[in-house]
């Protein structure tokens, strides 16, 4: 029988070289954690230099506060810090470093340097560590603040450096660790080199700080389609910036989220700003965004993973729909509030493309557009209509003008509405209107969809879905597990405005449905209500997925292709496009509709030359 190893204390060199595999497990976790360390000591200036991708030689240069001379040993000591005394400290984090790891860490796998000069002190000293052994201090020649050199990582380690990638790749981690810093202290000068070339640099803005280096690395293009959000709580504040669902990334590398200048990669915040997106992002396509989350530190746990880049909250539903409200509102203006896409004409003008046929309707640049005076009071409008038909019915004319109809109708005399006017149908899918900037191509499904959508929601909201009743009831053939979350969800189709009853047992009869979809077979819509349910299950959860049930009625209701509209339907369609919220795109993220400036027709037709 094998006797069991005794028990003993492991060496401090292997100790500090477990705890190297969780801190720094690549160069860019090493960086992580010099760039917070500068941070932390009030850097203005941060100097990073890479060599081999940060695996040769890995250098960070601060201007901060400095380490006094008896305090430099200390510094490279395990579990040795500033920035917490007790257990009070560690539940209300305030720094980004506090763990007393990285340094100590960091100085077990590689040949690492410490340069420092404390604020006020007259001299500079230097220690060196290799493979855990420190050197002497000796005085060094330095102005001011810090600059600490890791160089041969895990050069000790040989197993661990294996598991390094590329060169390219490990760049493209430290770079992306760096672009974090930069985001999250826009006070501070960052510049990055990377084999004796410089990468970039980001000076500090003399204006708009958080602006302008957010432009600065995400680029123009970003900030152009985004918009500027800054929402207060009583415990809660929510700054940045959020890109239009017309601005969106085959993956998640513009997405960036800070916890009190923390980065952090939380699943309860980005599910709250997925929800956010839910209504109007296309397919798998991804939201850009930079957003800072600030409340209490004692109510956030940072001390979750050693790389703290994982937090918990005390209250995390608070914070889920603080953040989801937020952005939803910041994305929800409509179509009369907000800048709105222009087709790019560019190309056709200088001779780029053969001819307007070959128009690439998908590429869009973002074009300010003025504000406009005409606003149709949508909420007044949906409690004055008495009839559900009106209600619904963007489509119909009633025989009678409502007051918000004849108010909306007197406002459109007096200024040209954002959408302009309609001019008539192209092949049966677009609406072509006219406005002040030129000429206005929408789609009419898409558009319409939308508009049913919110109005579904706003009337389900306020249990006023109304039902239309059948002449003659209509016939469903239904299977018994079909029926069974039939009855489960009673309440649900109510709601909805359906009114169901039983035929047989393999069959039910649709006695009402919702007043928009009286033109319309309920059949389709019915099952697809019900395959809905089958895969969402319980009845809670079906009524957390109702925003998805709505969204296939609005699809099934909306005006269909080739369907022919007089002007009168085409202008009361673009009256509830500029009254309805997140009107630019449908209930899929699609676009419904696109600006096409006038002086880009006139160079298209050379006219004025």
């Amino acid at each position: 029988m094998n006797q069991q190893p005794a028990i003993r204390v492991l060496p401090e060199l292997l100790i500090n070289q477990i705890a190297a595999g969780e801190v720094v497990e690549r160069p860019a976790a090493a960086l992580k954690e010099l760039l917070e360390n500068s941070l932390d000591a009030g850097a203005t200036r941060i100097d990073i230099e890479l060599l081999e991708g940060g695996t040769k030689r890995l250098r960070v240069a601060d201007d901060g506060c400095g380490i006094p001379e008896d305090e430099l040993t200390l510094a490279l000591a395990r579990h040795a810090t500033s920035k917490i005394r007790d257990l009070a400290d560690l539940e209300r984090v305030a720094s980004l470093g506090f763990r007393g790891e990285a340094l100590a860490s960091l100085a077990s796998i590689s040949r690492l340097t410490l340069q420092s000069v404390a604020t006020g002190r007259a001299r500079a000293f230097r220690v060196e560590a290799m493979a855990g052994a420190l050197s002497a201090i000796e005085p060094t020649a330095l102005a001011v603040g810090t600059v600490i050199t890791a160089e041969d990582l895990f050069f000790n380690t040989p197993a661990r450096r294996k598991f390094l990638k590329t060169e390219t790749t490990e760049f493209s981690h430290c770079e992306d660790a760096a672009l974090r810093v930069a985001l999250a202290a826009p006070d501070v000068a960052v510049s990055l080199t990377h084999n004796g070339r410089r990468i970039w640099q980001y000076p500090v803005a003399a204006t708009d700080l958080a602006r302008a280096r957010v432009a600065a690395v995400l680029g123009a293009d970003f900030i152009a389609a985004a918009v500027e959000l800054d929402a207060q709580g009583a415990t809660l504040g929510l700054s940045g910036f959020v890109g239009l669902p017309r601005y969106t990334r085959a993956t998640r590398d513009q997405q960036y989220l800070f916890v009190n200048g923390r980065f952090v990669r939380d699943k309860l915040l980005t599910h709250a700003l997925r929800q956010a997106y839910t209504d109007v992002m296309h397919g798998q396509r991804h939201p850009a965004y930079v957003l800072f989350l600030q409340l209490d530190p004692a109510l956030v746990d940072v001390n979750v993973h050693p790389t703290k880049t994982e937090v918990r909250f005390r209250d995390s539903r608070a914070v889920h729909q603080f953040i989801f409200h937020a952005v939803n509102k910041a994305l929800a203006p409509s179509a009369a509030d907000v800048p709105r896409p222009v087709a790019d004409l560019s190309r056709y003008v200088t001779g780029q493309a053969p001819t307007p046929a070959g128009l690439d309707w998908q590429r869009a640049i973002q074009a300010p557009i003025e504000a406009m005076r005409y606003v149709m009071p949508a909420r007044e409008a949906l409690h004055r209509v008495e009839e559900p038909a009106a209600y619904y019915g963007v489509l119909r004319e009633p025989s009678a003008p409502s007051r918000a109809a004849a108010e909306a109708e007197a406002e459109a005399e007096s200024g040209q509405p954002p959408l302009g006017f309609a001019l008539g149908q192209l092949h049966g899918v677009y609406v072509l209107a006219q406005n002040r900037h030129g000429l206005v191509v929408v789609d009419m499904h898409a558009a319409h969809e939308r508009i049913l959508y919110e109005k579904f929601k706003t009337a389900l909201d306020l249990r006023q879905v109304a039902s239309q009743p059948l002449l003659a009831p209509i016939a469903f053939a239904i299977a018994p597990r079909e029926r069974e979350l039939l009855d489960a969800h009673e309440s649900l189709f109510t709601a909805l405005g359906f009114a169901l009853g039983d035929l047989s047992p393999n069959e039910i009869a649709i006695r009402a449905v919702p007043a928009l979809l009286d033109r319309h077979s309920p059949h389709d819509l019915l099952r697809e209500i019900i395959d809905d349910l089958s895969e969402h299950g319980a009845t809670r959860a079906a009524f957390e997925h109702r925003d998805q049930i709505l969204s296939t009625m609005a699809c099934h209701a909306a005006v269909r292709a080739n369907r022919q509209l007089g002007l009168a339907e085409m202008n009361a369609l673009l009256r509830q496009m500029e009254a309805t919220e997140r009107s630019g795109q449908c209930n899929h993220g699609r676009p419904t509709w696109y600006q096409f400036a006038l002086g880009d027709l006139d160079k298209l037709f050379m006219r004025g030359r």
